[in-house]
């Protein structure tokens, strides 16, 4: 029986470009270029091979390529189930959204010699360096070789019938990127091969002015469709930021006056006198209805709302808004048995997705004598180093972020954390459990409510405090981050530890 023939579909297009995001950040104890590049083939080409996924496991890799300085990564892909079609992916940013948006460079505009216009169209100077860096990326590991135009000449001529459908596919910068180079590729002299051109964009901000947009929506695009989050910023910029000034509805976190009068006029003084124009492609499946959502991340701060923000533009949440099923997971360490002690003590590493070929790093410290003892747990002994140092682990699906739950002190004392308060609102003098590490009877720990000090602490262990929160100076519906200080180590701030006064 002849299987059905899967053609591309938007859920499959939004699983092309998260799955560009696999291995994008090297291993913290280093290593090259071509052992990096090596990793994220590995990684991609296991995904690819995942039918669980809206890709369901039909697209072979013909070619991958990593910029020599990691900023980025692009890869080519035949449908092997019977469609004549091949995809171009763009990974997106690494960086957090508000230095992705200023690292566009969207101040200068220079033009756009490559997409067939007698007048070239302006970009900004950001997107043209970032386009120019996909033009020249060339490596050889998978079964295509050459740079990306050269590459996919080839995979069209080696194995396809003419007039195949090739789909530029990026998210967040990598789709500010598939509209330059998608405009670039239809333009190309493609002789008999003829192919026809799609886009798919997801999340992705504006790549030019006006000109440049008229320029794209004149071309009759096989599929055209560029698809936001009706709560993601980065798409609104740049005419529409002013938008993200109401988000979130609640629950939260609404824009505090910081957000809405200093970082977003930020972001919006950025192009100067430029007036960028998105093209005509959009498309918001869940306007008005605001989910997925970060639960933790509803209180009006400034970091809960970056901390949304970040959420709300996340590849697992263009998956989730588009119904299809969510990725494997990189590793995630989430804990060690210890926070403090010297080379060669043993460590247990604790967390999830951990597979066989896992490594370890202490900061830029790598780990030599660890074994994987399943999904969840690494043992071994730590590896030489000083100061404080974040532990992460490695894999052919990418690297773990760093935690506050998973830093290790040479030396000792352990690190300060605090994972968990309760309640999380209260008045003036309402006591208030604080979980977390790092705590001593001697020397006393101090705990702060904000900037103020709380007026009276228990010590109950090494990780439960009880604190009485001092008044807030600012009254009913301020909230405050609670740190503990011991050791001269200040516990970090973030949405897990944040205290609302209710009067």
């Amino acid at each position: 029986m002849t299987a059905t023939p899967t053609p591309l579909t938007p859920g499959g297009a939004m699983t092309l470009a998260a799955i560009a995001a696999t291995g994008a950040t090297p291993r913290p104890s280093g290593e090259t270029l071509a052992a990096q590049e090596a990793r994220i083939v590995a990684g991609v080409t296991q995904q690819l091979a995942d039918t669980g996924l809206a890709t369901q496991g039909v697209w072979q890799l013909r070619w991958l390529a990593l910029s020599p300085d990691n900023a980025n990564m692009a890869y080519i892909v035949k449908n092997t189930s019977g469609p004549n079609e091949f995809a171009v992916v763009v990974r997106g940013s690494n960086a957090n959204v508000a230095d992705m948006l200023e690292d566009l460079g969207v101040g200068t505009v220079v033009p756009f010699n490559f997409g067939g216009a007698s007048q070239p169209p302006s970009v900004s100077k950001g997107a043209m360096a970032a386009f120019t860096q996909l033009l020249r990326m060339t490596n050889t590991p998978a079964a295509t070789t050459g740079t990306l135009e050269q590459a996919l000449v080839s995979a069209l001529g080696a194995s396809a019938p003419p007039n195949a459908t090739v789909y530029v596919i990026g998210h967040s910068l990598g789709g500010c990127l598939a509209t330059m180079l998608a405009l670039y590729l239809q333009s190309r002299p493609w002789s008999r091969l003829a192919p026809q051109f799609g886009v798919y964009t997801f999340a992705a901000p504006t790549a030019g002015l006006q000109d440049f947009a008229a320029q794209f929506n004149k071309v009759k695009w096989v599929v055209n469709q560029g698809y936001v989050n009706a709560y993601d910023m980065v798409p609104l910029a740049w005419a529409g930021l002013d938008t993200a000034k109401d988000f979130f509805p609640k629950p939260g976190p609404a824009a505090d006056f910081y957000v809405k009068d200093v970082i977003i006029p930020e972001l919006e003084a950025l192009p100067g006198p430029n007036v960028y124009v998105q093209p005509d492609n959009t498309v918001a499946p869940n306007a008005g209805d605001y989910k997925p959502y970060d639960p933790v991340a509803v209180h009006s701060t400034v970091g809960d709302f970056m901390a949304q923000v970040a959420a709300q533009h996340a590849n697992s949440s263009y998956l989730d808004i588009l119904n299809a099923p969510q990725m494997t997971a990189g590793p995630v360490v989430t804990m060690l048995s210890t926070s403090e002690g010297l080379e060669g003590n043993p460590v247990i590493v604790a967390g999830r997705g951990f597979t066989t070929d896992s490594v370890v790093d202490f900061g830029t410290s790598p780990g030599t004598q660890f074994t994987v003892e399943s999904d969840t747990r690494i043992s071994g002994r730590v590896p030489a180093g000083f100061g404080v140092v974040a532990v992460r682990v490695t894999n052919t699906l990418g690297t773990s972020p760093a935690v506050a739950s998973a830093q290790f002190a040479y030396g000792g004392p352990a690190p300060v954390i605090v994972t968990e308060i309760s309640p999380t609102s209260g008045a003036w003098k309402q006591q208030v459990t604080i979980t977390g590490t790092g705590f001593t009877k001697t020397p006393a720990p101090t705990v702060y409510f904000g900037k103020k000090l709380a007026t009276s602490v228990q010590y109950t262990s090494s990780t439960v405090l009880t604190a009485e929160a001092p008044a807030s100076g600012a009254g009913r519906g301020a909230i405050r981050d609670v740190r503990v200080l011991v050791n001269g180590y200040l516990s970090p701030a973030g949405p897990a530890a944040e205290f609302t006064y209710t009067s």
